[in-house]
């Protein structure tokens, strides 16, 4: 059902459009549905490996992943659709999970269960058995629930659904085997399953019969003719938009369906049950059912098992010491990252660096000239040297942090930490994450705005992502503080006194993302916050092991590759400006000099503003392009230490407001390269592109001109 052959080989695309990588014809196609935070995305790592891809779905920005998986000779197509509390089509999400279980043509759909909480993931399960009998309920985190002596009878659990039910522990792979031999049986044989039939009482049962004898033969069986019945009584608009979409049936344009529908809703509205109500009472019953069905099947050992996840949240979550604790881990991560990354930066650029001379005697021994040799050694190569080993080891330390905390449940605790800050923002609360994601990489911060439902709170988010600082704009930061702040010091405190001023500008950085949001929802982006609903998950203990894997594979390794995409053709432009001379100057010193009356009227010299432009495409290399400008070198340089550096900065005329302003215009100003890229992608448009990068540009000069005029005339300098 839903596949159409688009070539002569295994490729097919289903009706919902999305492309399915099929190897054979005879493979299976497997829908993995459930609830966000039940381990749905750790049984389909579990089971396909990195035997995966991932893209968006069509027309849209929400992610699907693909995987392959083969198991008893027969080769399985997981998709993993959106993480969905329902099917009910109120956010892109729902929408897309419903479009792909009716029309993507798979063979079975699995749907991932919470043992500890299965009550509420049965929602999800009875609404899709409404539209498919070819459902496997993988209940997940068994030992989750052992632990918490929650004991669910799995034999009447099935009985009662009419469906197979099958226990797992993702993590540690228990189960997966039992729930792929539950998944072949059923897509290779025709099992006499008798999935649970809700009854939504007699007045809405006889309206959805009217409808549903007129559908039978426009369907011909592709879905579920009863549940369209019921979606036309509750005027689903998005389904008939799909049905359009995917199938060609546009069910009102048909007269005998139109009469039917028109027909059952006077014969509800004779009773008082308008469209509204018909739905809270589908929902109200599906609802009663699932307390019913554990009710019978699920036993609760001990009645205060999440006795301690509340005692920690009593602390966490709490509005005495939430925040504090949030900041002083912001702390700890950045304090490890600081003093973890020297050592192996200085490895890496010490051994990047020593492949230079082999490089300009091979292009001597090929009799290359010496603009080729300098474009591509001392451009290129020195280029993507300074920013492989200066980006590298911040990064392979950063998002493992970052990912353990995301593995241990903690980032929905800043985000509900943070929600009340958004909310009086009129930004979404998810803000909070997506800005997480940022200080890794901007990039990814704005891909992971696609997890906010409302438009406009989506464009608040992405448009404000750059006032946090990325993983590229640490190097410069912690640079010029530990130059001008903490160079007196030395060893333990150094690192210290860094750190604290870091953090202090993240919560400046934080701060700023708030103030933007709130003037964008108050001007071009007007709009009242929409409703966020917060799923706090189950602390759980980390594995390391896969989440250091998972972390350099899916963040590190891939904004790293990116950013030597972006950084390698800016190596190749910055070269020719040092070394194409005008007079006695090169282009990269008159262009300096242009800028330079207005950089200094905002704190800054020419030449700084003249590297930041420069580092457009990587904010790695804005250090390096001053250095060069500085020494005139013609080439990327490199300094034996920050004393030297300091020495370098001061002898071209660097106070310490100089070094604050710059701290403050590397915090706000435009996004890199690969950021704004990403935007337009994201957004779909140019204009929005341009906005978010005069957006932050705008604040950063305005900043930095009151702060520069400011101390100027209180005389402090």
């Amino acid at each position: 059902m839903g596949l159409t052959n688009t070539s002569t080989g295994a490729g097919v695309l289903s009706h919902c459009g999305l492309y399915i990588e099929k190897a054979t014809l005879q493979d299976k196609v497997i829908a993995l549905a459930g609830n966000p935070n039940v381990g749905k995305s750790t049984v389909f790592n579990a089971l396909t490996g990195m035997n995966q891809h991932t893209g968006n779905w069509p027309g849209k920005t929400v992610v699907n992943a693909q995987g392959k998986y083969q198991y008893q000779n027969t080769n399985f197509i997981l998709v993993d659709i959106p993480g969905t509390y329902s099917l009910m089509a109120n956010s892109a999400e729902e929408e897309i999970a419903r479009d792909f279980i009716c029309f993507g043509g798979a063979d079975a759909v699995v749907v991932v269960a919470d043992a500890t909480c299965l009550e509420r993931n049965l929602n999800l399960v009875l609404q899709t058995m409404e539209i498919t009998s070819r459902i496997v309920l993988c209940v997940n985190l068994m030992d989750e629930a052992k632990r918490k002596k929650i004991n669910i009878n799995l034999t009447a659990l099935s009985s009662k659904l009419g469906i197979p039910v099958i226990g797992t522990s993702a993590r540690s792979g228990r189960g997966l085997n039992d729930l792929m031999d539950a998944v072949k049986e059923l897509t290779e044989s025709k099992p006499k399953l008798c999935p649970l039939h809700i009854k939504y009482g007699e007045k809405i049962e006889d309206a959805a019969d009217l409808i549903e004898s007129e559908l039978d033969d426009v369907l011909q069986g592709q879905i579920s003719s009863r549940w369209v019945a019921l979606k036309l009584l509750d005027g689903d608009e998005s389904l008939l938009h799909s049905l359009k979409t995917c199938l060609g049936f546009d069910l009102l344009k048909n007269d005998e369906i139109a009469q039917a529908v028109k027909k059952a809703r006077l014969s509800l509205g004779e009773v008082n049950m308008p469209a509204n109500r018909i739905r809270d009472q589908i929902v109200t019953k599906i609802v009663r059912e699932c307390e019913d069905i554990c009710r019978d099947t699920v036993i609760f050992g001990n009645k205060e098992y999440t006795g301690r996840d509340n005692k920690i949240d009593k602390i966490l979550t709490s509005k005495l010491t939430g925040i504090p604790i949030m900041i002083a881990m912001l702390f700890g991560i950045f304090w490890l990252t600081i003093v973890g990354s020297n050592i192996p930066s200085n490895l890496l650029s010490t051994g990047l660096f020593s492949l230079e001379e082999p490089l300009s005697r091979f292009f001597e021994w090929l009799s290359a000239p010496d603009w080729l040799r300098g474009v591509l050694v001392d451009g290129v190569f020195r280029t993507l040297a300074w920013v492989i080993s200066v980006m590298l080891p911040p990064m392979a330390i950063f998002f493992p942090l970052f990912t353990l905390l995301e593995d241990m449940g903690y980032l929905p605790r800043i985000a509900f930490n943070l929600d009340n800050f958004f909310r009086k923002a009129c930004a979404h609360g998810k803000q909070s994450l997506t800005m997480c994601m940022g200080f890794g990489c901007n990039a990814c911060g704005v891909i992971g705005c696609r997890i906010i439902d409302s438009p406009r709170e989506r464009l608040i988010a992405i448009l404000t992502n750059c006032f946090v600082p990325c993983n590229g704009r640490f190097p410069t930061l912690i640079a010029i503080i530990t130059m001008f702040f903490a160079g007196a010091l030395s060893g333990a405190f150094q690192s210290v006194i860094s750190t604290l001023m870091l953090t202090g500008t993240i919560i400046l950085g934080v701060a700023m993302t708030l103030l933007i949001s709130k003037l964008l929802s108050k001007t071009i982006l007007k709009g009242m916050p929409s409703s966020f609903h917060l799923e706090l998950p189950p602390y759980r203990r980390p594995q390391v092991g896969k989440v250091i894997i998972r972390s350099i594979f899916d963040r590190t390794l891939f904004v790293l590759g990116r950013a030597i995409t972006v950084a390698a053709p800016a190596g190749m432009v910055i070269w020719v400006l040092a070394n194409i001379h005008i007079g006695d100057l090169s282009l990269l010193a008159h262009c300096a000099g242009f800028l330079d009356p207005f950089a200094r009227f905002i704190g800054l010299d020419g030449y700084i503003l003249m590297a930041f432009i420069l580092g457009f495409p990587a904010n790695e290399i804005v250090v390096p392009i001053l250095i060069m400008s500085y020494m005139a070198a013609g080439k990327l340089t490199d300094l034996e230490s920050l004393s030297e550096l300091h020495t370098l900065f001061v002898n071209n005329g660097w106070t310490w407001l100089t070094a604050v302003c710059t701290i403050l215009f590397t915090l706000l100003h435009w996004p890199c390269g690969t950021t704004f890229l990403t935007i337009k992608k994201e957004t779909q448009s140019m204009k929005w592109a341009l906005i978010s990068f005069a957006i932050p540009t705008i604040t950063g000069i305005i900043v930095c001109m009151i702060t520069a005029n400011t101390i100027r005339l209180l005389g402090l300098i």
